[in-house]
């Protein structure tokens, strides 16, 4: 099975006239494993036999967009401040509605889910703001906080937007 993975991604050797086990002369020489399974690979470690190349057939998941492959250790932390922003603002939206004032926190809240459809679309890694598509993050974020905010804007009493065919519809469906 090894063979098959490591012919499929082209880290073995191909066998070339004069190289290999019968001649004694290539990379696999004597009664070893590599010279057993007839692959022609030497026996230098786990670095030799080991792919850059992503598998053709996955075998696991994915990691996410904001793991980052290239970053090093420190930098992964980093690249969290969008999310980040976004919970503060959301937790601050919510300490307000807790704390007696429902329309101005659920209007941070909807500020702060536009927000994260801004950043999603400006930014090119938003660590673990990308959950989806770029382009489903952005409708999701952004169609979820345009209701966030309209509807604190027509919440009673005393709305600060008022809506014509709104009052009707309620009515309506109140009955």
């Amino acid at each position: 099975m090894q063979a098959e993975h490591e012919t499929e991604a082209g880290t073995g050797a191909e066998a070339g006239p004069g190289t290999g086990p019968a001649t004694g002369t290539g990379p696999a020489t004597g009664t070893g494993a590599a010279a057993a399974t007839g692959t022609g690979v030497a026996a230098a470690g786990p670095e030799a036999s080991k792919s850059r190349r992503f598998p053709s057939i996955t075998r696991d998941t994915a990691r996410p967009e904001g793991h980052g492959r290239a970053a090093p250790g420190d930098a992964l932390a980093a690249r969290q401040w969008p999310m980040l922003s976004v919970l503060a603002a959301t937790a601050v939206g919510l300490l307000l509605t807790a704390l007696g004032h429902p329309r101005v926190g659920c209007l941070v809240i909807g500020v702060a889910l536009i927000s994260a459809s801004v950043l999603r679309r400006l930014l090119p890694s938003v660590g673990m703001l990308a959950v989806r598509s770029r382009f489903t993050d952005m409708v999701t974020y952004g169609l979820l906080g345009v209701a966030i905010t309209l509807l604190a804007l027509v919440m009673e009493p005393k709305p600060w937007l008022e809506i014509p065919f709104l009052e009707s519809a309620v009515r309506f469906t109140v009955r």
